[in-house]
């Protein structure tokens, strides 16, 4: 007889806290921080190595465990060629420069080269000593939980704002589903 498991018994992950705190299933806590960062090719050379001594800074400072994830999902043009021809046929003028605009994104979408990348920071909580002395108190080891994320939190941030980066803190359950759903289902898209 084959034993069928629910997807939530083979998921890492056992509950989503308050504040955005994931509790995985090995007692182990993270937090998920999303980075929009600079275009690092648009900078002058003096800037390249500043941003570079500010990220060597940044890995030097963040004196715990760290993931940085970097997720890539293809687009679909055909909404933005849809409009784009809409636009030529409302601007009669340059309607030579809409039509090689158009042609060229329309190979780009063909070749399935347009993406956009989401950029992430994971960052985790877990004292095995800590455990043992504070399983009684739950409530007070969430507590000390919640303010050992918060302080990685605010180091990673104005480590990475140094660099240009920006960092957000993604706290709504919601928006920590979808984000979790994305990474296990990389190949569906969330409905919208």
């Amino acid at each position: 007889m084959k034993n069928n498991n629910s997807v939530q018994e083979w998921l890492p992950y056992e509950k989503i806290i308050d504040d955005g705190i994931i509790k995985l299933k090995n007692e182990k806590y993270i937090k998920i921080t999303k980075v929009i960062p600079i275009n690092y090719e648009l900078k002058s050379n003096l800037e390249k190595e500043a941003i570079l001594n500010s990220y060597k800074i940044f890995l030097k400072t963040c004196d715990f465990n760290i993931q940085i994830l970097i997720q890539s999902k293809k687009e679909n043009l055909n909404k933005h060629i849809s409009k784009l021809e809409e636009e030529k046929e409302k601007n009669k003028k340059i309607s030579n420069i809409f039509e090689d605009y158009i042609e060229y994104i329309k190979k780009i979408n063909i070749e399935n080269k347009s993406s956009s990348k989401n950029f992430y920071i994971i960052f985790d909580f877990y004292n095995q000593e800590l455990n043992s002395k504070l399983n009684s108190n739950q409530e007070n080891y969430e507590r000390i939980i919640k303010n050992n994320l918060k302080e990685k939190y605010f180091k990673i941030k104005e480590c990475l704002s140094r660099c240009g980066n920006l960092c957000f803190e993604i706290c709504e359950e919601q928006e920590i589903k979808d984000i979790l759903f994305s990474f296990f289902n990389c190949r569906k898209k969330l409905k919208q």
